[in-house]
């Protein structure tokens, strides 16, 4: 049984060595782009994002908005292992993950004179949630059944006491200045200052043994915060109907150090008395390898969540008065953006957006406008983990804003992205030597309301 404890604490340290979330950028920051999705072409206020260099073609003086939406999220982990039948009834069982963010503010605010204008935003730029699986994840639960098992130890001798928890957010703030150097043509420079603000909270818990006791502990509680700076470059050109934008930000080196709460993972009591007294070099062992695979954990040490460089681009045409429509494409380099563990090799190749959106003014009051996005991460089976996987998806929205006069407009929005669920199966599933399978799936959905202010 001493092997199989010391797997069983290897297995849930690997285990939580990634990260919680899905891959790292934002682009949904103002109820526009949640109405709309295609807003890179754009030169009303929304553009201090979406188009920059869009700006030099807003109206003259200062212009604010507030925005605030609120997403919901499931990702849920439905996996098929034999042992699940004595551990749960059904050979099939389902870990539910709550993923919240109950209010996502954003700010924006222009000041534009003539051929030049000065921008800012203050919004989550990247992650931006709280995730819960109240049983664990099967990759903690499985394993450490399994191998209890092996040793003539069931489920039904002991308690499970299993949850994970995590947090991610990226708080950005960005400046930008616009300038039309040319009729039809403008550019943009802006800087972004991100701050990563996250923690790690979870525990795996064998107990109440007949004989043994307690037969293995692992708990952990780590913060994670941290700088990092975006230089963004953007180019617009605009005649007549049409407009063309095209955007690019460079990749941001985020370098997390740790700050260690807690961080336990041992061997029951009286579990290491008997080793002490049988097998002191296998504790010595046991005890070297816990150690180094605490190690990124450990006060102080680091771990990179670099935001990827990204590429838009973007054409819009104006078809009249009251119609409008733009589609656009966005490229995340994710391949290049470091990732805790260089998970970012196991990509097959960056993500790719294609968007497309379509505005319509009823009268001087009502705009209706809805939209649609692709979205494909380049996702492989060894990418994915219990703890931290994403799905291909198509997103659509719709929405509209209101004049509530010559100063004030409203906008709500409503958009929910449709995930195809991501099957790996193993013929030697979480390396037990037994046949099983995880899907992971999400549900998403985002309601969002904003006020645009022209003075």
């Amino acid at each position: 049984m001493k092997r199989a404890f010391l797997l069983i604490a290897l297995m849930a340290l690997t285990a939580l060595s990634s990260r919680a979330g899905g891959l790292m950028t934002n682009t949904n920051y103002h109820i526009a782009f949640d109405r709309m999705f295609a807003r890179g072409a754009t030169s009303e206020i929304d553009g201090i994002f979406s188009n920059p260099a869009g700006l030099a073609w807003t109206r003259d003086g200062w212009q604010l908005s507030f925005n605030w939406q609120s997403p919901q999220q499931d990702r849920d982990i439905t996996s098929t292992f034999p042992l699940l039948n004595s551990m749960y009834g059904e050979p099939t069982h389902k870990f539910h993950g709550k993923a919240t963010a109950p209010f996502v503010p954003a700010l924006f605010a222009v000041y534009k004179q003539d051929k030049w204008a000065l921008s800012a935003m203050m919004g989550i730029v990247g992650s931006g949630g709280f995730v819960e699986y109240k049983e664990g994840v099967p990759m903690f639960n499985v394993v450490l059944a399994s191998m209890l098992a092996s040793k003539g130890v069931t489920p039904d001798q002991y308690k499970l006491d299993s949850e994970m928890k995590g947090k991610q957010y990226i708080y950005g703030g960005q400046l930008n200045f616009t300038y039309r150097f040319l009729e039809d043509f403008s550019g943009a420079v802006g800087l972004r200052a991100n701050y990563y603000d996250g923690y790690y909270r979870g525990h795996v818990i064998a107990n109440n043994h007949p004989t043994l006791g307690d037969l293995a502990t692992l708990q952990l509680d780590v913060d994670q915060r941290g700088w990092g700076f975006t230089p963004i470059v953007s180019l617009d050109y605009h005649h007549g109907p049409l407009t063309i934008g095209a955007r690019y930000e460079f990749r941001t080196k985020l370098n997390i150090p740790n700050t260690t709460n807690e961080l336990n993972a041992d061997l029951g009591g009286t579990l290491k008395t008997v080793l002490q007294q049988s097998d002191p070099q296998t504790l010595a062992a046991i005890a070297t390898a816990l150690d180094s695979k605490t190690t990124p954990y450990k006060d102080g040490v680091k771990t990179r969540y670099d935001m990827p460089a990204l590429f838009t681009l973007a054409a819009g045409y104006e078809f009249t008065d009251k119609l409008r429509a733009t589609v656009e494409y966005h490229y995340f380099d994710d391949k290049h953006a470091k990732m805790a563990n260089d998970r970012q090799k196991e990509l097959t190749h960056g993500t790719h957006e294609f968007l497309a959106g379509v505005e319509y003014d009823i009268n001087k009051t009502f705009t209706v406008s809805a939209g649609g996005q692709r979205t494909d991460y380049g996702l492989s089976n060894t990418y994915q983990t219990n703890t931290s996987f994403a799905c291909d998806s198509y997103s659509v929205g719709f929405g509209g804003a209101i004049n509530l006069n010559e100063h004030l407009r409203l906008n709500v929005s409503y958009f929910c992205s449709l995930y195809s669920d991501y099957t790996v199966e193993s013929s030697n599933y979480q390396q037990l030597g037994v046949a099983g399978k995880d899907e992971y799936s999400r549900t998403n959905g985002v309601f969002g309301v904003g006020i645009d202010y022209k003075f």
